[in-house]
């Protein structure tokens, strides 16, 4: 494993990735962080461990249930605030669609509420349909085989259409979040700026970064987003990932509506 990390991290997936192996046989095609591993932008203390695994065929439910007991907190601790999880069939990783698609999604850890989901159609469409489509493809640019064949080989791009798609509805889906009311700052409004920061630079410049990289990148080019209010959005949203004060929810919504009418929205939801 050749990834540049912290120890109690890279201790933790090499576990996992045994672990898994013991639970899949010969079933298992490879394991890959994805996520801010993924992109090298993990900050221990904030960040996700993101981890996607790659079977053969499909998981009966026993095996996926039996996945889950091995890899939850409580049986594997993890050193982040946890771990997001999702197994997907070979096929569906290389078949460069937007469906979800996944054989079992979990997650588990001392921040985060343990969940898991054994098809798609567990999981409330409220919640966000069109992470896995992202996550493919971000894991096709940058995800870091712990086991199998490179990422690139392992998984597929999306088509245009289907990332547009994607990328206006996880936009949306943002918009709608719910923020404290008036001028209070609002924990989290930092990663929506970034995160539209980074849909932005996919959809313009063809590559997936982290999301401080994306909102400097945005500030850089010095497009038709950039002004001084963006400026200062940007610089704050950067600033809170370290301890600073968040953006109040309006602002954060005002430039995410910026972002996706730039986009191409023509619906006029937003």
């Amino acid at each position: 494993m050749s990834l540049r990390m912290d120890e109690p991290l890279r201790r933790y997936l090499a576990t996992l990735v045994a672990v898994a192996g013991e639970v899949l046989g010969d079933r298992l095609c490879g394991a890959y962080a994805a996520g801010s591993v993924g992109l090298a932008a993990y900050q221990p203390g904030r960040s996700d461990v993101d981890v996607a695994l790659v079977c053969a065929d499909r998981l009966d439910r026993a095996v996926a249930s039996e996945l889950v007991a091995r890899l939850r907190h409580e049986a594997l601790p993890c050193p982040a605030r946890g771990l997001e999880l999702v197994v997907y069939r070979r096929e569906v990783a290389r078949s460069g669609t937007g469906e979800p698609g996944f054989e079992v999604e979990l997650n588990t850890g001392a921040g985060m509420d343990f969940r898991v989901s054994y098809t798609p159609a567990d999981r409330p469409a409220a919640d966000g349909l069109f992470w896995y489509g992202l996550d493919r493809s971000i894991l096709h640019q940058s995800g870091r085989a712990l086991f199998g064949p490179p990422a690139a080989e392992a998984f597929a791009d999306l088509a245009p259409s289907d990332l547009r798609r994607l990328v206006r509805d996880a936009l949306r889906w943002w918009l709608d979040r719910p923020v404290p009311p008036g001028g209070h700052p609002a924990p989290g409004a930092e990663d929506a700026v970034l995160g539209a920061c980074r849909s932005w630079v996919r959809l313009r410049h063809g590559v997936w970064l982290p999301k401080v990289a994306a909102g400097r990148r945005l500030l850089d080019e010095a497009g038709p987003l950039v002004d001084a209010d963006t400026v200062d959005l940007v610089e704050q949203s950067i600033a809170a990932r370290t301890g600073g004060t968040p953006p109040t929810g309006p602002r954060a919504r005002g430039f995410q509506r910026r972002v996706l009418a730039a986009l191409g929205n023509e619906d006029g939801a937003y």
